[in-house]
C-alpha cells in the first residue's frame, strides 16, 4: 500500500486478488500429498468449497471424471449438441461442378 493510496482503493485492489468465495476444488483422497490431477484418475476425490476463510468439504466424487463434472457444472453425458439439424446445401458451390 502506497502512502498516497486511499484505503478504499487498496481494499478494492486486494479483493480482486483474493480467491472468490464459493470456488470449488477437487482434492484426491488417499495418501501421498499433493499430486497432479492426472495421477490416479480412478481414485476418489473430495470436492471442497472456499468460504472466504477455509476450504469446507462439499461432496465426494468417485473418480476424476465425476469430479470434473461437479466442478464445471456438466449435466447429462456432457456432449454438446446443436439446437437443430443444420440444413444441407442444395448444390455444391463453384461453376466447375455439375448441377
Amino acid at each position: 500500500m502506497d502512502e498516497d493510496e486511499p484505503l478504499a482503493a487498496w481494499a478494492e485492489r486486494r479483493e480482486q486478488r483474493l480467491r472468490p468465495v464459493g470456488q470449488l476444488r477437487a482434492v484426491p483422497l488417499g495418501g501421498g500429498g499433493p499430486r497432479g490431477a492426472h495421477v490416479g484418475r480412478d481414485g476418489p476425490r473430495l470436492i471442497v468449497r472456499w468460504d472466504g476463510f477455509q476450504w469446507l468439504p462439499e461432496a465426494v466424487a468417485e473418480d476424476y471424471a465425476v469430479a470434473q463434472r461437479i466442478l464445471h457444472g456438466i449435466e447429462g453425458d456432457g456432449v454438446r449438441r446443436p439446437p437443430y439439424a443444420a440444413p444441407r446445401p442444395r448444390k455444391a458451390p463453384g461453376r466447375h461442378r455439375r448441377p
